[in-house]
């Protein structure tokens, strides 16, 4: 049947009880019809906030942008020769649907670079998708040492549409508040390099090198350091969803080249009533992704088919790399089989990093 002479009534009944916002994609692209009745999904907008820089006297401001984040992969035939398995990163609308008609409009597109190949801008409805969150970036402003930023909305009664930012900037950490849009230093946390700043249910959360981690206040902006410290200097936060955040401490060892290999890990819970953090050993389903884009996690079962990750494995994206699982035999009685380790499995190659991270996995 021609889905396009759906009966209008019977399409707004559709339009209001779809809720993946690439369903709502995929919809709009059927006819131009389709497409004013589905609402271009909210998911999907980049919010957007205008702050001053450090150099507010001369009035010079900057863009914090909310930037949703995927992991996709692209349908591509059997015979194709395209290297690509799947990609991680943020999805933009392609401007061109509102100036151009297309047969089949593309909705929600993004532009893949990979050296070799010609730029290719990619039709996220020939995709599995899978949400993974969203970030926020600075834009048109990077201080010196600028490692990312965080931000929270408050909601409390009294205090609905403002909002708290933090700034990781060189040693300190610079906070802003929409009621007063001016960075001050962020007092009571160590003046050294945070090596990783999250927020998780409507807190903020730092990692630093000095072996401390600490939950942040939006409202009070009070600082609260959380126990037992890690024990290795090399930490990251990373969320998964609402339900869970984990600390991951990284050991490197004493080589003249860093080799991802070598590395092992201790993962933790955070027990925000206690707050503590509690030592695992099993992820359950989960796949936490450190490093590009921030660090983030999914669901296995949810993954896009053929992506050659399971459940319960942590995996670097910095350089090619295997999946990381707890008490891996390496065959040597040396090494402590009580932490998580590469596992040689299924090879995981970084074909690109910028604008997005493309992955291949070799079995």
């Amino acid at each position: 049947p021609d889905w396009s002479l759906l009966p209008e009534e019977l399409l707004q009944i559709v339009s209001k009880n779809v809720e993946n916002c690439f369903d709502v994609v995929h919809a709009r692209s059927v006819c131009s019809s389709w497409r004013s009745t589905f609402p271009f999904p909210s998911s999907l907008s980049r919010q957007s906030y205008s702050l001053p820089t450090f150099k507010s006297e001369s009035q010079d401001m900057c863009t914090l942008e909310k930037v949703p984040l995927f992991v996709f992969r692209v349908q591509t035939p059997a015979a194709s020769t395209s290297p690509f398995e799947y990609f991680l990163g943020g999805i933009g609308r392609d401007d061109s649907e509102d100036r151009v008609k297309l047969p089949s409009p593309l909705q929600s597109s993004v532009k893949v670079e990979i050296p070799g190949y010609d730029p290719t801008l990619l039709s996220m409805v020939d995709c599995q998708i899978l949400s993974l969150g969203h970030q926020y970036r600075l834009i048109g402003w990077e201080p010196k040492d600028y490692r990312g930023v965080a931000f929270v909305p408050l909601n409390k009664k009294g205090r609905e549409g403002e909002f708290v930012v933090i700034l990781n900037y060189t040693n300190v950490l610079m906070v802003l508040t929409s009621a007063e849009m001016k960075w001050k230093r962020l007092e009571n946390v160590p003046y050294a390099i945070c090596s990783d700043l999250v927020t998780f249910r409507g807190r903020f959360y730092a990692a630093f090198l000095t072996q401390n981690t600490f939950v942040i206040d939006p409202y009070s902006l009070e600082v609260t350091l959380l126990m037992p410290s890690p024990q290795k200097p090399l930490n990251y936060l990373v969320a998964f969803g609402n339900d869970e955040l984990f600390l991951v401490e990284v050991t490197i060892p004493n080589f003249d080249v860093i080799d991802f290999s070598r590395f092992t890990c201790i993962v933790s819970r955070l027990d925000e009533e206690g707050g503590k953090w509690v030592e695992v050993t099993d992820l359950g389903n989960r796949v936490l992704f450190i490093g590009h884009f921030g660090n983030v996690s999914c669901s296995a079962k949810e993954l896009p088919d053929g992506c050659g990750l399971s459940g319960n494995s942590i995996l670097f994206t910095n350089e090619p790399i295997f999946a990381y699982k707890y008490g891996v035999n390496t065959g040597s009685t040396e090494d402590d089989l009580n932490c998580w380790r590469s596992t040689r499995e299924n090879r995981v190659m970084i074909l690109n990093t910028s604008p997005v991270l493309a992955l291949q996995v070799e079995r």
